[in-house]
C-alpha cells in the first residue's frame, strides 16, 4: 500500500492543512470538549493513516520472521523489512544499506556506539558533548566513564541557548575519541551548526556522532553533506511507530566495530569453539527485529518524502515565527532558548505559575504540551529553573493551534490571578 500523502504537491507549494490533517485519525477527536491542538510532537509525533495501515497490512498479510525462512511469507516480510532500510538510506542520502542499522530508537543507537566503538577506549581518553544534550547523549558516556575511566568534556552554552563554538578547539585533543552532538536541542529548539562542528572534528581526526532525533522530522537531512560518521534518529519522532530507530554509520568505521549484543541474525556460524559474525548491518541487529516497526518507518519515510521536506521546513518556520510573536504578547511569559537558528520548539515559563499547572489547564482547553525538564536536566540547571512548559510543532500544526494555546495561557493567567 502506498504511503503517499494526499497533499503531495510541487516543492514550493504550501501545505494544505485541512487535507493533511485528515490523514491523521487521532486529530479528528475532541479533548475535554475542545478540538485537539497537539503541540507535543517533540516527545512523539502522531501517525498518519498510511503508516497505521502499512503496519496493519503487514500483520494481516505478510507477518513472518525475516532472512531465514524459505516460505512465501518470510520472503514477503524480508522484502518489506529490507525495502524499508533502502527507503531510509535514500531519505538521508547514505551511500549503502550496509550503513543503515535498525535500532529501537536514538537512545539505543547511541548506546550501541558507546558499547561497540568504546570497547577499545581507556582511561585518559575523552568524549566531547555539549551542554544542550538530551540525557540519551549524556548517560551512555557517563556509564562508559565509570567502566573504563574516560573523561566527558562539555561545550558550554550561552543565555540564548547557543553553543559557545570558540570553546570546542580547546576541548579536542589527541585523546579525543568522539564528538557526539545534537543536531537540534529537544529542550530549546536550538539548531546546531553540525556541518561546521563535524568539519572541525575531522580536521583533528576525531569521529563524530550526531543525535538527529529532533532534526529528521523537520527538514532535509543529508549525512553525506554533513560528513558525520554516525547519525541517530527515532521513528516515533518522524510520524512512524515507536520502538524503531536508525543508526547511520560510515561503512568503513562500522566494519571495524565489534558487535554489541549477541544472538540470532548477527552471526554466520556458531560452535562451542567460536562464532563468525554476520556482515553489515546485520552484525548489529541481534535477535528478531521490530519488523512491523521497520515497515511503518518505511511508510513514514514515503509520507514525508511525498510532502517534501523543504515544504515541511518552510511551513514550520513560518509557524514558529508566528508562535514566537504571539507568546511575546503574553504578560509574564519568558521564552527559554532564543537561539538565532531554531526548530519548532518553544520552551517557556509564566511568572507565578508552575509548568505542570499550565499543562493541566491547557489540557482542559484541548491543548497538549509537555512540561518538566524534557530529559535535559543540565539545560534547566544552566538557566536556574526546574523545568519549562514546551510547545513543539509538527507538520500538521497551524495558526489555529497557536491561537488555541495562547487563549489557554490567558485562561491560566486569569485563574491564578
Amino acid at each position: 500500500m502506498s504511503a503517499r500523502s494526499e497533499c503531495a504537491a510541487a516543492p514550493g507549494q504550501a501545505l494544505d492543512l485541512a487535507r493533511l490533517r485528515a490523514d491523521f485519525p487521532i486529530l479528528q477527536q475532541q479533548i475535554n470538549g475542545h478540538r485537539l491542538a497537539f503541540l507535543d510532537s517533540a516527545a512523539s509525533a502522531q501517525r498518519p493513516a498510511a503508516v497505521i495501515e502499512a503496519v496493519a497490512d503487514y500483520y494481516r498479510h505478510d507477518h513472518a520472521n525475516v532472512h531465514r525462512g524459505v516460505h512465501t511469507l518470510s520472503h514477503r516480510a524480508t522484502e518489506a523489512y529490507e525495502g524499508a532500510r533502502d527507503k531510509v538510506r535514500r531519505f538521508i542520502n547514505a551511500a549503502s544499506t550496509r550503513e543503515i542499522v535498525f535500532t529501537r530508537g536514538t537512545t539505543e543507537a547511541i548506546n550501541l556506539v558507546a558499547n561497540s566503538l568504546g570497547q577499545g577506549w581507556s582511561a585518559g581518553d575523552n568524549v566531547v558533548i555539549s551542554h544542550l544534550e538530551h540525557h540519551s547523549n549524556i548517560v551512555p558516556w557517563q556509564m562508559l566513564a565509570e567502566r573504563v575511566g574516560i573523561e566527558l568534556r562539555v561545550i558550554p552554552i550561552d543565555r540564548r541557548g547557543e553553543l559557545q563554538l570558540d570553546a570546542l578547539p580547546g576541548l579536542l585533543d589527541e585523546r579525543s575519541r568522539l564528538l557526539s552532538i545534537a543536531h537540534v536541542s529537544n529542550a530549546l529548539g536550538t539548531v546546531n551548526p553540525v556541518k561546521e562542528l563535524v568539519a572541525l572534528a575531522r580536521e583533528r581526526g576525531v569521529p563524530t556522532l550526531v543525535d538527529g532525533a529532533q532534526a529528521v522530522p523537520h527538514g532535509p537531512v543529508d549525512v553525506a553533506a554533513i560528513g558525520c560518521d554516525f547519525y541517530a534518529f527515532s521513528g516515533h519522532k518522524m510520524y512512524g511507530p515507536t520502538g524503531i530507530g536508525v543508526l547511520y554509520g560510515r561503512e568503513a568505521l562500522l566494519a571495524q566495530m565489534p558487535p554489541w549484543q549477541g544472538g540470532g541474525d548477527m552471526i554466520l556460524s556458531v560452535s562451542f569453539s567460536g562464532t563468525t559474525y554476520n556482515e553489515l548491518p546485520y552484525r548489529f541487529e541481534a535477535g528478531t527485529p521490530h519488523i512491523a516497526g521497520a515497515v511503518g518507518l518505511g511508510a513514514a519515510v514515503d509520507y514525508l518524502a511525498a510532502l517534501g521536506m523543504q515544504r515541511i521546513a518552510a511551513h514550520e518556520q513560518q509557524l514558529l515565527d508566528y508562535a514566537t510573536a504571539r507568546l511575546a504578547e503574553i504578560p509574564g511569559l519568558e521564552l527559554v532558548g532564543t537561539a538565532r537558528h531554531k526548530a519548532g520548539v518553544l520552551s517557556f515559563n509564566i511568572e507565578g505559575i508552575h509548568p505542570h499547572d499550565l499543562g493541566t489547564i491547557l489540557d482542559h482547553q484541548g491543548v497538549a504540551i509537555r512540561t518538566g525538564h524534557h530529559c535535559a536536566m543540565p539545560v534547566m540547571e544552566f538557566f536556574g529553573i526546574a523545568g519549562t512548559a514546551r510547545a513543539s510543532l509538527g507538520l500538521y500544526n497551524g495558526r489555529d493551534d497557536i491561537d488555541q494555546l495562547v487563549a489557554g495561557l490567558h485562561t491560566a493567567i486569569e485563574m491564578f490571578r
